[in-house]
């Protein structure tokens, strides 16, 4: 792999694209930087901001079809509104931090990208300790602010539906965490610069849609976890049983989804780019 990108380097200009080095699995210079913390500190802020926005419009579409409280079923913002609320703050918050943490906001994600090498160990575990730490605030927030609500509509926490059993609402969270740690990987790869430069990709986008999509396919199912974060921080704060029952699974599948997705990514696409490239510019 070395060798490939040694020949297109010389070969073909400033433009084309070189691999950096794979992240050191600790670097104690790293610890030392101001930048460091200040991407742990966006990572919590995200998080909050994701979980406190999307639990409220979960809580706000169940209290708007209460039939104890109102005859429209119809009402509310519906499954589409509820996936729109995840995708967009995804989109929003992954657009304004990726320049400073590189917007994860879900330790799947940071999963993905640290067996990627993409991060160090130390990063990768303090992103998701202040990412759990940031949904469990978020979700605080929602509940200090309007407790019976939240209390009496499940507090926005992730449950197995009734009909589904655990291996396939498992097999649901790995799939659609595959989905996102994927598109991840694909719309931050700096490779296509140089090979498809002729596709221009706002990062943001493609992820937000990536989340909106798999709620879509999932809610039904297991309310759509794909973030550990966004499971733990709603079973904490709701506190009930039903919400820690299938807890496993919130944290097992995404994590599954997240490695099989890095190493597709990297050992399967990315391996085979750097051939392609340069053998259909030798071409040209």
């Amino acid at each position: 792999m070395g060798k490939d990108i040694e020949v297109a380097s010389h070969e073909y200009g400033a433009k084309d694209y070189q691999d950096p080095p794979p992240a050191d699995l600790i670097d104690p210079e790293e610890l030392t930087k101001w930048s460091f913390y200040r991407a742990i500190i966006a990572e919590f802020i995200a998080t909050l901001l994701f979980l406190y926005i999307t639990v409220l419009t979960v809580i706000g579409y169940k209290s708007q079809t209460d039939p104890d409280h109102s005859t429209d079923q119809c009402g509310g913002v519906g499954i589409l509104g509820i996936a729109w609320a995840f995708g967009g703050m995804i989109f929003v918050l992954v657009y304004c931090t990726a320049g400073i943490s590189g917007g994860h906001i879900n330790p799947a994600v940071t999963f993905g990208l640290f067996l990627a090498r993409k991060v160090t160990l130390p990063r990768a575990v303090m992103y998701m300790v202040a990412q759990c730490l940031g949904a469990v605030c978020g979700c605080g927030l929602v509940k200090a602010f309007q407790k019976s609500y939240y209390t009496n509509y499940g507090g926005g926490a992730n449950e197995l539906a009734d009909g589904y059993n655990k291996g396939t609402g498992l097999g649901a969270e790995i799939i659609g965490t595959f989905v996102l740690v994927y598109t991840v990987f694909s719309a931050t790869d700096p490779k296509r610069n140089a090979r498809d430069s002729h596709v221009p990709v706002l990062a943001p986008l493609p992820i937000g849609f990536a989340v909106f999509m798999v709620h879509l396919a999932t809610i039904p199912i297991t309310g759509t976890g794909i973030n550990p974060a966004r499971s733990f921080g709603a079973a904490v704060i709701y506190g009930k049983e039903k919400a820690w029952d299938d807890q496993w699974i919130f944290w097992v599948g995404p994590m599954i989804g997240a490695a099989i997705a890095a190493i597709y990514h990297q050992f399967v696409l990315r391996a085979g780019s750097v051939k392609a490239l340069g053998s259909s510019r030798s071409n040209a």
